[in-house]
């Protein structure tokens, strides 16, 4: 299977839908500009809420974006856009591969590899940054798949400005390779927990491209 370490996203139409969950931020601010702009001319005050409206309206959008992607070949892909943070053996033989998300990135999370949603766990916790060691005890939701590889764990974590995950599937949901699973709301960290055995492919550092970089290595 060819190894692919592609870090620019390669969408397979032109087009970018909005990301699922991104209403509740999204419409009063794209309301609030548009109702400031038809009141510009006739208004003082609408005219100067117009311009920081109409370019926080412009930045959600680009914040919400969720292109289409064409899915690349490889065991396991990247469920996050971002960079490497670490990449840490655990206790129990897994290695846990930690992908940070700007503010810039896209927020939709896509499943790593084929097969059936396990568990889908919500855990209440902080928001510290999500470069921070302490995001540990963020809030996240916890994922389980069952897949070719055994169970695969999958952690999307909050961060500062991420104050809320959206699981888009249920328990018991069967998913393709790339499919999409997820959005958090403006950035943090995803990480991704590799089976015993499973060699990484990616760096500390590298940009990665949810269902276009591969996490493994053959």
């Amino acid at each position: 299977m060819p190894h692919s370490q592609t870090s620019a996203p390669r969408d397979s139409r032109a087009g970018v839908r909005l990301a699922r969950g991104a209403s509740p931020w999204l419409l009063p601010t794209v309301a609030t500009a548009a109702l400031s702009l038809a009141r510009a001319r006739r208004s003082g005050v609408a005219k100067a809420v117009a311009v920081p409206a109409t370019a926080l309206a412009a930045g959600m959008l680009w914040f919400f974006r969720d292109p289409e992607r064409e899915i690349a070949p490889g065991r396991v892909i990247s469920p996050a856009d971002g960079v490497v943070q670490s990449i840490m053996p655990w206790k129990d033989g897994r290695t846990r591969v930690a992908i940070f998300m700007s503010p810039l990135n896209v927020h939709v999370n896509r499943a790593p590899l084929a097969g059936t949603v396990t568990s889908v766990e919500h855990i209440p916790g902080g928001f510290v940054p999500a470069f921070n060691k302490e995001s540990e005890n963020n809030e996240r939701v916890v994922w389980h798949f069952d897949t070719e590889l055994g169970d695969i764990e999958m952690i999307q974590i909050a961060g500062a400005v991420a104050r809320r995950i959206v699981p888009y599937l249920p328990q018991g949901t069967k998913v393709e390779q790339g499919d999409r699973i997820g959005l958090i709301r403006f950035g943090s960290r995803v990480d991704l927990y590799l089976p015993e055995g499973v060699e990484v492919a990616v760096e500390v550092g590298q940009k990665t491209v949810a269902g276009v970089t591969r996490i493994d290595r053959d």
